[in-house]
């Protein structure tokens, strides 16, 4: 029999601590955009591509955006479970999907609609609704919405 001291486990600790009231309502694509442009900086925008997630409560009001990852000129990693952890750690029930496509291009690549697919499957089996994914360009401030674009 294996002697465990107790004092090399890892003690685990969840806490949950809004800091702010006056967090914006989603109605639109456009409001989504609003929030999650401020979260990518403009020196880096047309340079390297940025994922964000934007959590939402059951009222669609803004949780808080995670900046998931900043990576290279046409790709960055995302990782769902990073993801899925942080909206349980924060008990949202809804997420918006963001990233920039430093281009300019706001066409949605096929591993774009992928992720996509992806996150929205597994994060049902949580009741956690995906409710849009944002592509914002490079250049400009223009922005693609999944929703808006029947694609989710």
């Amino acid at each position: 029999m294996n002697a465990y001291n107790i004092e090399n486990v890892a003690e685990i600790q969840v806490s949950y601590n809004p800091t702010c009231c006056n967090n914006p309502l989603i109605s639109r694509s456009q409001d989504a955009f609003n929030v999650l442009r401020k979260f990518i900086p403009n020196e880096t925008i047309a340079l390297q591509e940025h994922f964000l997630v934007m959590f939402l409560n059951n009222s669609n009001m803004v949780l808080g955006v995670y900046m998931l990852s900043k990576g290279g000129i046409t790709s960055t990693s995302v990782d769902p479970r990073l993801i899925l952890a942080t909206a349980l750690k924060v008990a949202a029930t809804g997420m918006i999907l963001c990233h920039n496509h430093p281009s300019g291009n706001l066409k949605p690549s096929e591993a774009d609609k992928m992720l996509t697919r992806k996150l929205t499957n597994a994060a049902a089996f949580m009741d956690i609704k995906i409710a849009d994914h944002i592509i914002i360009s490079g250049i400009g401030d223009e922005y693609l919405s999944f929703a808006d674009e029947g694609l989710i």
